[in-house]
């Protein structure tokens, strides 16, 4: 990007945007030095704004003119994207080149890092980049019918708002559920239930698509018969949700393939439920995996933990390489799923996975004496949720400053750190490199939803 030029003279009210923010809002300052977020503006543009929020440090704003635009300033590649009146709120950078999107988010964790974990990566990553359009494979989609147009809406919720948006496309969703918007708002609005349906959970595997039906009231045999129609022409699983998670299950509860993704280079497919939390991004995540094994390193004769393990995303391929393999996760019915995709996938092998265990922990309240319990391991990987791994990098700070506690328990040589915010990890990172005897190896960005601010990364810890 170029930075912007001094020729020209602006109006006193021009704007000139520096960066831009983890809200994906642009950043500048007035001349008396106060901050001001202005939606919709890119970095190296001059801008008018409307000011719409005033604090003593900083002021948010809309943007009004583009003076002077920036070089990767984009066509959105959707009708429903922008700052107008009704506009989805799912994305937020559709205006941004993709290609600086990832620089942006590659920026905001190196920033992150630095301010506020105080430590940088020796080596910074290339960042993981896929296609940048339907890529989506999980979304929660709302749904409301809106009596006085007699019209169903399904989609996500409209730019900072709690109505649903009049989305006809979207097309961050795989071309096949982008073709369904439409006919799904039909559906729905020829049902009975129609005012008491608020929600869809989209779940797409390699082969199949599943839709979980959020009701309020007892389903009609008319409205079960339409779905019924509906999964026959569009070729989708019906699921149905009554009130709790818990009461997700299948309609009519046969079941034909099931819900399953693949990590082909190593062999392994994970079969999964609709409820069940995995990437968003399944062609993100094959990558995903595949780096964070190469730098993890992991050799035959090596024990690993995975910390937040999941569903065994990285457990199962770790099992492919590693002596023995660990399995760390707070929710017992992630555990038993997780067991049960192991199970699954040792049948299906000609080469056997290496012995697996996994046991549930509560992962944020974590102790020195209970990380001893578990046992060394050669090598961790770590994939925890927004929260972070607190508790977890903690405990081993106090161990590498209290050897006495240790008895005989010794520290993983290398940790991977796979993050979902930027945030978490950079303090997480600054008490690993400042008081648990690691230095950062390597850190980087993954696009793992284009488009949105949201920024997924990974670093590297080796141990001193």
């Amino acid at each position: 990007m170029t930075e912007i030029t001094t020729e020209k003279q602006w109006p006193d009210n021009a704007l000139p945007i520096e960066s831009m923010d983890m809200d994906a809002q642009g950043v500048g300052h007035r001349a008396d030095g106060k901050v001001v977020f202005v939606d919709g503006a890119l970095p190296f543009e001059v801008v008018r704004a409307n000011v719409h929020r005033k604090k003593d440090n900083w002021e948010k704003a809309s943007l009004l003119e583009v003076l002077h635009e920036s070089s990767q300033r984009v066509t959105p590649g959707c009708p429903h994207f922008g700052l107008h009146a009704g506009a989805c709120g799912g994305c937020k950078m559709q205006h941004l080149d993709a290609a600086a999107q990832i620089a942006v988010k590659q920026r905001a964790l190196e920033d992150n890092l630095w301010h506020l974990g105080k430590v940088k990566a020796e080596t910074i990553l290339r960042p993981i980049q896929g296609p940048a359009w339907g890529y989506r494979y999980r979304a929660r989609l709302s749904v409301r019918y809106v009596v006085k147009k007699g019209e169903v809406l399904v989609g996500f919720h409209e730019r900072k708002s709690r109505y649903v948006a009049d989305m006809r496309q979207c097309p961050i969703l795989p071309p096949h559920v982008n073709a369904m918007l439409m006919p799904l708002r039909k559906l729905i609005g020829s049902m009975e239930a129609r005012e008491t349906l608020p929600q869809i959970e989209l779940a797409c595997g390699d082969h199949v698509t599943a839709m979980v039906l959020r009701h309020m009231e007892p389903l009609s045999a008319h409205d079960m018969d339409a779905l019924r129609a509906f999964a026959v022409q569009h070729k989708v699983q019906w699921w149905l949700q009554s009130k709790g998670p818990d009461t997700v299950c299948l309609m009519d509860g046969a079941l034909g393939e099931p819900l399953s993704y693949a990590l082909p280079e190593f062999g392994i497919t994970m079969p999964f439920k609709p409820t069940d939390f995995t990437q968003v991004n399944p062609h993100i995540n094959r990558v995903l995996v595949t780096r964070a094994l190469r730098l993890l390193d992991v050799q035959p004769t090596e024990r690993v933990i995975d910390w937040f393990c999941g569903l065994g995303n990285f457990t199962l391929p770790l099992a492919t390489l590693a002596r023995e393999v660990l399995g760390i996760e707070g929710s017992e019915a992630l555990v038993a799923r997780s067991g049960e995709n192991y199970v699954f996938n040792q049948a299906n092998r000609d080469k056997p996975l290496a012995p697996t265990r996994f046991v549930a922990r509560n992962l944020f309240e974590m102790t020195p004496e209970l990380l001893c319990q578990d046992g060394s391991a050669d090598k961790w990987l770590v994939d925890p949720p927004r929260e972070g791994a607190f508790s977890l990098v903690q405990a081993l700070a106090e161990l590498h400053q209290q050897p006495e506690l240790r008895q005989g328990w010794t520290p993983p040589k290398r940790i991977v750190y796979v993050s979902c915010n930027p945030a978490t990890l950079a303090r997480d990172a600054g008490v690993l490199v400042n008081s648990a005897g690691y230095r950062m190896s390597f850190a980087g960005a993954v696009n793992m939803f284009p488009h949105t601010a949201h920024v997924e990364s990974m670093a590297v810890f080796d141990l001193i």
